[in-house]
């Protein structure tokens, strides 16, 4: 059919398209003289160019084959098949070429075509093509690819012999390693060793340096040698390090000296593909003169260091002594002193001598707080913050106490903010506050009217996910003269011993100020000229933080719930009056027994206090003891807060472990409240009110005691819209029996309306809890009353219930109640039954 007679009638052309229909790929013929023009064309192939039909592909193409190819490729591609054609007996030729889809994309297509001649249409073309874009654009990949490994092994290369003949000039031997295949390679060779491999020879690495070990290096030094050149141990430590080295001592030839082993990356980790290091260049240097001139003056670092340990501890333990003895007394001197100035009938005399020892007192005691700081500071016990604080919020702090100060005295002050600081930073507040507070109160301590003291803040440097801001404090003080600049930090240091009597300096405030700066990693410079001023400049680097809300978390004193508890009548009071003033309701009792009672109640009416304020030495309970009580009842949904006017360092450890969430020093000021309890929960990420673990309640459940009808239907509904069961009791004699009659574990709450006739519903619950039955100690009952009196709940939990829900009751706090105590419930009785990842 396709021979020199080929006849495109009717009857060929059936047969032509059913061959063509049946082709797995495009199928065409074309004459090959003149234009080329197309005789047919298969399905396949009108697809391939992305074309509707024929006369679409007629088109697009003229319905030539010249008009089928990209134009870049036609001159090429014809030149190839005539010279197949011409060197091949079979007329068969193959080429590859590029097409213009309908939609302006470029494919590659796969031809391979046979050439025949015939009498009606002269030399023609039977062609077959294929789509090969996807395993071209494969194959330009794969010898991309090849091309940069060849390049990247090039570079290697490079830098192998870089680093080696780095290394030549500064070692005596020189070695190249390959530590996958366990080979190297000698570089350089030490001219006096007849027992080293020579250059250019390969060897095994590890059995080779074992054997050097072995061999050569002191036996004290072996160990650790042999571990610093396994493979998988270079590679760690190159992971962080570009160059690791060991220095050890040898016996060699006689002599003993130290050496030093050195090795770098050929490349290093972090520049390749999978971070691990393959090969190394190692290198054996001698170090003898230099190792014995660090050792000696190691020795003599390290026995000036001790000596100054000891000497610094003595005197930290002789501060800290001191300041605990001293303090007892004096809160007795100022508190006396007080309570006797308050006497109306003292003459002028008495009371001036009164007033002075109470200044003599309080000056006195402000020393011995330095000194306590002091103490922390050099016992290493002051321990920085690292939590989320309003930047914004703290320098309105500071302003605001300054610039009361500055105003008492006839001072004018300034702020300025410059650079682009931020609301919020990550770091210690306190710590940051005291120090500009420190120095502040200097600048106005020193400083005479009509002067000035001005604090300036500026961001001088941004580095990934922190900034430097830099403090600058001014002032047009008295001034120092320059000579007693650098003494300034040092302790117990005044320049002139007459102005600690007129300014009431201790001494200290500096030395703690650049203390805490140094503990912050920050730096603290000064500059000064005697009656012209000072400028104080402190650098600290804090970390900066992504805050969702530009107020952060702000806590709503009115959405707070807080039991103080003092055994002081007098000091609760005063504590309860000052919440009471900033808007935040709170109870107060005068003992930790009280105080666990009062929380019961208020759990029970799922009420709970979101702060508890204890003060520390009580008698019965001190504050430890009931916040371990505390957490111990109810987990983490109340914050507790330590109240002391004493030192608290020798309880701290054993208070943050127990749960106690921070200390306030009285006497008690709503902000600081406030403020700290906004602290802890930035710290927790927490809300207001810290929510417990709770469950699925589908499947669940749930036997409810209620007489009147039209509640109970609604109850029913409530249970079921989260998918759990519930059996209805009309009141609690019924209950009771229906606990009885189900299956150990059965139920799973209880839902117990208190006011019901022939059994109310405290009956019921004081009978069930008294079954012969393991389910009936533990199940949880929750009481549903109208009345919510603290005397209510009171009964309820003297009988057994868990929790106390006012009627009517609403929606969401049934729901959280009853998936919170069935959860505790499963924990305590059924942990097989919670899912893993929600225990």
């Amino acid at each position: 059919m396709f021979g020199k007679n080929l006849e495109l009638n009717e009857q060929t052309m059936n047969t032509i398209e059913e061959i063509g229909r049946h082709m797995p790929g495009g199928f065409f013929i074309y004459r090959a003289e003149g234009n080329e023009e197309l005789l047919y064309a298969n399905e396949a192939t009108i697809k391939i160019f992305g074309c509707n039909d024929l006369e679409d592909f007629k088109s697009l193409t003229g319905y030539t084959f010249k008009g089928m190819l990209h134009p870049d490729d036609y001159l090429k591609v014809s030149e190839s098949v005539i010279d197949q054609i011409r060197k091949s007996d079979e007329s068969l030729d193959h080429v590859e070429y590029r097409i213009i889809r309908k939609d302006g994309s470029v494919r590659w297509i796969d031809d391979y075509g046979h050439y025949t001649e015939t009498q009606n249409y002269g030399g023609i073309y039977y062609v077959f093509i294929s789509d090969i874009t996807e395993k071209h654009e494969q194959v330009i990949e794969e010898a991309k690819i090849a091309e940069e490994k060849l390049l990247k092994e090039k570079v290697r290369r490079e830098q192998q012999d870089r680093m080696i003949t780095a290394l030549a000039s500064d070692y005596r031997s020189v070695y190249h390693v390959d530590l996958d295949k366990n080979d190297a390679v000698c570089y350089r060779a030490d001219p006096t060793d007849k027992q080293q491999t020579g250059e250019g020879i390969h060897f095994p690495y590890i059995e080779r340096f074992s054997l050097y070990a072995n061999m050569a290096v002191d036996e004290s030094y072996r160990e650790g040698f042999l571990k610093f050149i396994e493979p998988d141990n270079i590679r760690k430590n190159l992971e962080t390090d570009p160059i690791i080295s060991y220095r050890y001592l040898v016996h060699r030839n006689g002599e003993n000296y130290y050496e030093m082993i050195r090795m770098a990356g050929v490349r290093h980790a972090a520049d390749r593909d999978d971070k691990t290091v393959h090969a190394i260049g190692l290198g054996l240097t001698n170090i003898d003169s230099e190792m014995r001139e660090s050792m000696a003056r190691n020795k003599a670092l390290s026995e000036a260091l001790n000596a100054a340990e000891e000497a610094n501890k003595a005197k930290t333990a002789f501060l800290s002594n001191m300041s605990h003895e001293i303090r007892t007394p004096m809160n007795a001197i100022i508190g006396l002193d007080s309570l006797a100035l308050r006497n109306e009938s003292l003459d002028t005399g008495t009371r001036e001598y009164l007033e002075k020892i109470g200044e003599s007192a309080r000056h006195l005691l402000g020393l011995i707080n330095d000194i306590l700081d002091m103490s922390r500071i050099e016992s290493g016990r002051m321990i920085l913050r690292k939590e989320e604080f309003s930047f914004r919020s703290m320098l309105e702090q500071i302003n605001i106490m300054v610039m009361t100060q500055c105003s008492d005295k006839g001072l004018k002050y300034e702020c300025r903010v410059i650079g682009g600081v931020s609301d919020f930073y990550i770091g210690d507040d306190m710590k940051l506050k005291q120090i500009l507070i420190n120095i502040l109160s200097n600048a106005i301590k020193f400083t005479d009217p009509p002067g000035a003291v001005s604090l300036t803040v500026e961001r001088t440097a941004v580095f990934e996910d922190q900034s430097t801001l830099k403090f600058t404090i001014s002032d047009t003080g008295i001034g120092m003269d320059e000579e007693f600049i650098p003494k300034v930090f040092d302790t117990f240091t005044q320049e002139d011993s007459s102005r600690n009597n007129k300014y009431g300096s201790t001494g200290l405030g500096m030395a703690i100020t650049k203390n805490i700066v140094e503990i912050m990693n920050g730096t603290i410079a000064v500059s000064s000229k005697k009656g012209v001023g000072t400028q104080f400049t402190v650098v600290v680097t804090l970390k900066n933080c992504e805050h969702d809300c530009a107020e952060g978390i702000i806590i709503n004193p009115k959405d707070m719930r807080v039991l103080v508890v003092d055994d002081e009548e007098i000091a609760a009071e005063h504590a309860r009056i000052v919440l009471d003033e900033a808007g935040i309701k709170a109870d107060t009792c005068l003992n930790g027994k009280d105080a666990l009672h009062m929380l019961e109640l208020k759990h029970t009416k799922q009420e709970p206090y979101n702060l508890v304020l204890l003060d520390w030495r009580m008698p019965d309970m001190d504050g430890i003891e009931v916040a371990k009580e505390i957490r111990k009842l109810y987990s983490s949904e109340t914050t507790i807060i330590i109240l002391t006017s004493f030192n608290w360092d020798e309880i701290m450890d054993e208070a943050l472990h127990i749960g106690v969430d921070s200390f306030l020093a009285k006497p008690l000021f709503a902000s600081n409240v406030i403020g700290e309890f906004e602290r802890i929960a930035r710290r927790n990420n927490m809300s207001m009110f810290k929510e417990k673990r709770r469950i699925d309640l589908k499947d669940k459940n749930i036997l409810m005691a209620e007489d009147v009808i039209i509640n109970a239907e609604i109850m029913k509904e409530l249970i079921r819209l989260k998918g759990a069961n519930i059996d209805h009791a009309l009141n609690g004699s019924i209950a009771l029996e229906m606990f009885d009659k189900s299956a150990l574990g059965y139920y799973d709450a209880v839902l117990m309306d208190v006011r019901m006739p022939e059994m109310d519903g405290l009956e019921a619950t004081s009978k069930i809890r008294a079954l012969d039955r393991t389910d009936a100690k533990n199940v949880p009952i929750i009481a549903m009353t109208a009345n919510a009196f603290d005397e209510d709940v009171q009964r309820s939990l003297q009988v057994g219930m868990n929790a106390h829900l006012s009627k009517p009751v609403e929606t969401e706090r049934l729901y959280q109640t009853l998936e919170e105590l069935i959860w505790e419930y499963y924990m305590k009785n059924k942990p097989d039954s919670i899912p893993k990842d929600n225990r």
